[in-house]
């Protein structure tokens, strides 16, 4: 069982039972999760991601594009809910990665942590970025990454957010070390917990409900 496997499995058996405005859910507090390349090897190779969409969707958010039409265009219906317009969402603050990637490119200082934070106190928003925080640090001349998420919805949102960390990672001109992510609440919804429990089944063909 893989590490992201063992962190659903960790969910459903000892996670506490919560009802907010989306529905009821299954969490934990304050967990932890560190990837090797041979553990993000495993993982894509067990979920089926939308690595294409998932792929243009970050090259979206670089450019700071904020109409949801231009991601409907990329077959990317996820943002539908938002409206036409994604205020002070992941494009307002990922359109800071590329002069932050070029810097750590240039520099590739070991002794200063490079760092990028999403979302803004109180600010006005149809969908505050889940994904708070991501820092680039280099150690031994590899590149290590890690990323705070407030609030992670484990079937859907994790594995396209490991997926972008990913993503990011390939464009710094250093081999990757490790990804590591710390979780404020990480969650999965009473709806899709029968088809977490087929997946760790063993099952592919599982499909998971988007609950906005």
């Amino acid at each position: 069982m893989n590490k992201y496997f063992q962190l659903l499995d960790k969910i459903l058996v000892s996670g506490k039972t919560q009802d907010n405005k989306k529905g009821r859910i299954r969490y934990l507090l304050n967990e932890h999760l560190t990837l090797t390349p041979s553990d993000l090897l495993d993982i894509f190779e067990s979920r089926d991601i939308a690595r294409k969409k998932l792929r243009r969707e970050l090259q979206l958010f670089m450019q700071g594009e904020r109409s949801v039409a231009k991601y409907d265009e990329a077959g990317i219906t996820w943002w539908d809910y938002c409206g036409q317009t994604l205020i002070n969402s992941y494009p307002t603050y990922m359109e800071k990665l590329p002069p932050l990637i070029a810097q750590i490119n240039k520099e590739k200082r070991s002794s200063k942590n490079y760092v990028l934070f999403l979302g803004a106190t109180g600010a006005e928003t149809n969908q505050a970025p889940c994904l708070s925080l991501v820092q680039f640090q280099i150690d031994g001349g590899e590149l290590v990454v890690t990323a705070y998420q407030r609030s992670s919805d484990a079937n859907l949102g994790l594995p396209s957010d490991i997926y972008h960390l990913y993503l990011m990672s390939r464009q710094i001109d250093l081999p990757l070390k490790s990804i590591s992510i710390d979780f404020g609440n990480v969650h999965i919804y009473e709806t899709n917990e029968e088809n977490t429990r087929r997946l760790l089944a063993g099952e592919t063909a599982v499909n998971f409900v988007l609950n906005v």
